[in-house]
C-alpha cells in the first residue's frame, strides 16, 4: 500500500510541475508606434491542453486601455521551450473590439490579435515575458489602420 500511495503522490506531484495552466497579467503601450498611445492592461489565460499538435494551447484574454478601449477574445498559441528556462510563444486569436474614447478608429467590432512573445522562467511558477503584438481587422472594413502594443508579462502558473 505504501508502494502505492509513493508512486501516486510522485505521478500526481510531477504532474502539477510539468503541466500547468498560466495566468499572463500585462502592462504595455498601446499604439506604440502612432499618435493615439494609451497605457495597455491585459489579462491572459493559457490552457496547458494541446490541441492538434504537442505545445498548441488554447488561451482566453481581455486586454483594456486607459482611453477606454477593450478587446476579449481568445485563440491559439504555440509555446516553443528553446532553451532550458526560455519560451518562443508565436499566438493567434479572435475577439470583440470596443473603440472607447480612442481617436483611433479599428474599423470593425471584430479585431484579430496576432503576438510573439519571448518569455523566461524565474522559477517553476512565475516566468517574465516581452511580447510584441497587433490588432488588425483583417480587411473587414474599409477601414483597417490596425494598432501595435509593447507589453511586459508576469506570468503565473498553477
Amino acid at each position: 500500500m505504501k508502494k502505492i500511495t509513493l508512486i501516486v503522490a510522485t505521478l500526481v506531484s510531477t504532474t502539477l510541475t510539468t503541466h500547468a495552466d498560466t495566468l499572463g497579467i500585462g502592462l504595455g503601450s498601446y499604439d506604440v508606434d502612432g499618435s493615439h498611445s494609451a497605457a495597455d492592461f491585459r489579462l491572459d489565460y493559457e490552457y496547458d491542453t494541446s490541441v492538434w499538435l504537442q505545445d498548441l494551447k488554447p488561451w482566453l484574454g481581455a486586454e483594456a486601455t486607459t482611453d477606454g478601449s477593450l478587446w476579449l477574445g481568445g485563440g491559439l498559441l504555440y509555446d516553443w521551450q528553446f532553451a532550458e528556462t526560455w519560451h518562443l510563444k508565436p499566438g493567434l486569436g479572435v475577439g470583440y473590439y470596443s473603440r472607447g474614447s480612442s481617436d483611433l478608429d479599428l474599423g470593425h467590432p471584430i479585431e484579430f490579435r496576432s503576438q510573439l512573445e519571448l518569455a523566461k522562467e524565474i522559477n517553476a511558477q512565475n516566468s517574465l515575458g516581452l511580447a510584441v503584438s497587433h490588432l488588425s481587422n483583417a480587411d473587414l472594413d474599409k477601414e483597417n489602420p490596425g494598432v501595435e502594443v509593447l507589453s511586459l508579462y508576469w506570468h503565473y502558473h498553477f
